[in-house]
């Protein structure tokens, strides 16, 4: 099969097309003919080293697809040959075929393309387990989502608002928070114009802000966390800017407010029937139109470089999708 190879830590354009041999399931293991791949910035760090874990030489980046069942491992009964299902792994997405324990595999839809289906289990499914599980939202609380039109800022916005929270978006652009508002934003906030700090006291009031989700991180950080109010939870998703920031422990303390760790891949990993509960609910939300993932660009499997280049050089917007198998 074809696949997308890193054969050592670099920089993206490294990456090769070439041919690699197919996954075979093992127990409790299932193999996915690959319609579609999303991108996301784990994968630009992965095959830079530069993120948490460091696979096996050669390696395909890529940790969500969709696509149908090809074959079943010993001991699975939940899934069947010619099966519909997105699922997350950690990396080898962007092959033609990929092998996934099942617990990491949800049944899609019809309704579902496999564009959508491979766009919204990272990003939709991070979003939602940082305001549902981590800061357990409240209708009307003051949310502010840093990095609001990237996948997981997009996401946050627009479950943000369906779970009745006031939104404000944080972006670098006024194209960018222009779709925003199309998600949900009720007010917005351009960092790259405005002093972040004085905007959101602006928003909060006197009470402040309630939520902060972060994907961002970098020099943003301590402006957004100093915005909480009174049992404010700071969401840390991850950090994109490239920079981890270092907030002073005696923040938390005189603010009375959290810092609340976002790490939704080890979480489903540990809990994978919570994780099913939050996947079965976007989807029954995606598939009702209720939710709708944005798809900035697509790129074939041959050019999923030039996919990643797109994100790590900041112009995503929404979800970029690898299409690898189109029948």
């Amino acid at each position: 099969m074809k696949a997308i190879l890193c054969h050592s830590y670099g920089p993206i354009e490294n990456l090769t097309y070439g041919a690699i041999a197919d996954p075979v399931a093992g127990p409790q293991e299932v193999v996915i003919k690959v319609h579609a791949a999303g991108v996301n910035f784990p994968d630009v760090l992965l095959v830079q080293g530069l993120y948490q874990s460091q696979p096996q030489f050669p390696f395909s980046p890529g940790a969500e697809v969709a696509g149908v069942v090809a074959e079943v491992g010993e001991g699975v009964s939940q899934f069947e040959k010619g099966d519909r299902v997105a699922a997350y792994l950690h990396y080898g997405g962007f092959a033609e075929k990929v092998k996934v324990p099942v617990k990491q595999c949800t049944h899609i839809p019809v309704q579902l393309s496999f564009e959508v289906a491979s766009s919204f289990l990272v990003t939709y499914g991070t979003a939602f387990h940082a305001l549902k599980d981590r800061a357990k939202i409240k209708p009307e609380e003051r949310l502010a989502v840093l990095g609001a039109a990237g996948g997981v800022g997009l996401a946050a916005v627009e479950l943000g608002h369906k779970l009745g929270a006031d939104v404000t978006a944080c972006a670098s652009s006024d194209q960018k928070l222009e779709l925003t508002r199309n998600y949900g934003a009720n007010a917005t906030v351009n960092y790259n114009n405005e002093d972040l700090g004085a905007a959101l006291k602006k928003v909060g009031g006197s009470q402040g802000i309630d939520v902060v989700l972060d994907p961002v991180g970098g020099d943003l950080a301590e402006m957004a966390f100093r915005s909480l109010g009174y049992n404010g939870r700071y969401l840390v998703v991850g950090f994109t800017a490239g920079k981890i920031p270092k907030i002073a422990l005696n923040l938390p303390l005189l603010k009375i407010a959290s810092l609340v760790g976002v790490f939704w891949g080890r979480w489903m990993r540990m809990f994978p029937e919570e994780a099913a509960i939050n996947h079965h609910q976007l989807v029954k939300w995606i598939a009702s139109g209720e939710l709708k993932p944005m798809i900035q660009r697509t790129y074939p499997l041959k050019e999923a470089v030039d996919a990643m280049l797109w994100l790590q050089e900041r112009k995503a917007m929404g979800k970029v999708v690898i299409q690898v198998y189109n029948p």
